[in-house]
């Protein structure tokens, strides 16, 4: 299939997770019939019923609309799935457009100037502070956000008529990016992560350096300093940035913590943007807005417009997202789900908040993450003042034998550690006194959040 002007319905098997939600977004707002199924309901799938998108929560063919005609009718399936999936089967055996949720995204994105953000870490961030900033600039943008944007409020960004560009997350999970043919591309970093798909992290760097020869001739490449990667594999321009670091095209200059909040200068290629702030917190998040300054300047935006936008950046959903506060109290809820997300965060809290004692919850994700990195996870979580693991989130993955979450307290230093289950969890959180909350997983662990706050309210 090579553009999807004929589509008139679109049906998404997992049309729940945040990526499939963007895509039937959009296609509900490009006027297409829009339908799916996933597998539990969530705020997100009652979000998109208020939308008036149908889901429904059955693995049953008889859900499936069967006054579509399949010549225009397009299945799009994330590969979370299982092959025995009764709906995904259904589709399989059916003359009608079967394609994975990157291979959509593709078709959408190259049909315009796509600017993809990829990286083991970070790359929602920095989409979303991108996006952001080109929002305000005369064209505007779209984008398609791997998290609910708080100055959106979606994960969608429908682009004006004569925006020229598109801001999408460029997903290394089953080599998903490869899909993309951005005209701008930006590789936050290289870490060792999804090893059940690659097995070794020498086939990440392989999947990386092919998706960065996809770039577009004349286009450019923005690397963040260090991330090592063959860039004789492009033709494009290549850019740097980081965090405090003079070799760097884009960095920060005379960084000061104020009140809780970073001010800072930007250096660029084209001088540099004076008495910048963010009121979004984190360290981590001045580096990534490095990475979204880059982005922005690249794609035309000026320099008021760059300062403007990451000054009125409120975050995304589930990263360094503060849930609740008092006098007394502080509650984080935050994505992190690889070791060094998980020190990213950890490290953030803690150097913002001074003296505080950080009760850390974790939800490990994948029996498969949690058995590669059962001793980076307990190094991170060791940087904690109290540290409560729950079990594991299987996500799409059968259990392995032997791997729990209790492989990662027993390689941990930390005295003040415990494994309990949700409802342990939550009398642990009501008896014992916890100065700073945070919820750390991709999983469900957000679900406990309006508990937790409760519980914090009462005491």
């Amino acid at each position: 299939m090579k553009n999807l002007q004929h589509i008139k319905n679109v049906y998404f098997l997992g049309i729940g997770g945040i990526g499939m939600s963007a895509l039937a977004r959009y296609f509900k707002h490009t006027g297409r019939n829009v339908a799916g199924y996933d597998k539990t309901e969530t705020t997100l799938t009652k979000a998109l019923q208020k939308e008036g998108i149908s889901v429904h929560f059955d693995d049953d063919i008889r859900n499936i609309p069967k006054n579509w005609d399949p010549a225009n009718t397009l299945a799009v399936f994330t590969p979370a799935l299982p092959d025995e999936h009764a709906e995904l089967s259904w589709f399989r055996e059916k003359p009608i457009a079967l394609l994975k949720r990157a291979k959509v995204l593709g078709l959408i994105c190259n049909e315009r100037s796509g600017i993809a953000i990829s990286g083991t870490h970070g790359k929602t961030t920095v989409s979303t502070m991108a996006a952001t900033i080109l929002n305000k600039t005369e064209k505007g943008c779209g984008a398609f956000l791997g998290g609910i944007s708080k100055n959106f409020g979606t994960n969608l960004l429908l682009p004006k008529e004569e925006s020229p560009w598109i801001v999408a997350e460029a997903d290394e999970f089953d080599r998903s990016f490869l899909n993309l043919t951005p005209v701008i591309a930006l590789v936050t970093s290289l870490d060792a992560d999804h090893l059940d798909i690659y097995g070794h992290k020498e086939k990440i760097v392989e999947s990386f350096e092919k998706f960065i020869s996809q770039i577009q001739p004349g286009g450019m490449l923005v690397l963040k300093k260090g991330v090592e990667l063959d860039t004789t594999k492009t033709t494009a321009k290549v850019f740097s940035y980081a965090l405090n670091n003079p070799e760097a095209d884009f960095t920060t200059v005379g960084l000061n913590l104020e009140n809780g909040f970073y001010t800072f200068g930007i250096k660029t290629p084209g001088g540099i943007i004076e008495n910048c702030r963010m009121t979004y917190p984190g360290l981590l998040n001045v580096e990534n807005a490095m990475g979204a300054a880059a982005l922005s300047y690249l794609a035309g935006a000026s320099f008021e417009e760059i300062k403007s936008g990451l000054e009125e950046y409120q975050g995304v959903v589930r990263r360094f997202d503060i849930r609740f506060k008092n006098e007394k109290y502080l509650y984080i809820d935050d994505y992190a789900h690889h070791p060094e997300e998980l020190k990213a965060i950890i490290t953030s809290v803690k150097e913002l908040y001074k003296g505080r004692k950080v009760t850390g919850i974790f939800q490990p994700h994948l029996y498969s993450r949690t058995r590669d990195f059962q001793a980076e996870f307990a190094e991170s979580l060791d940087l904690l003042d109290t540290a409560i693991v729950v079990p594991i989130y299987p996500a799409r993955e059968e259990p392995i034998r032997g791997v729990t979450s209790e492989i990662i307290l027993n390689k941990m230093k930390l005295e003040d550690k415990h494994l309990l289950s949700k409802p342990e969890l939550l009398e642990f959180l009501r008896k014992n006194e916890c100065d700073i909350v945070l919820t750390m997983g991709a999983g469900d662990i957000d679900g406990q959040a309006d508990n937790i706050i409760e519980i914090l309210k009462s005491k």
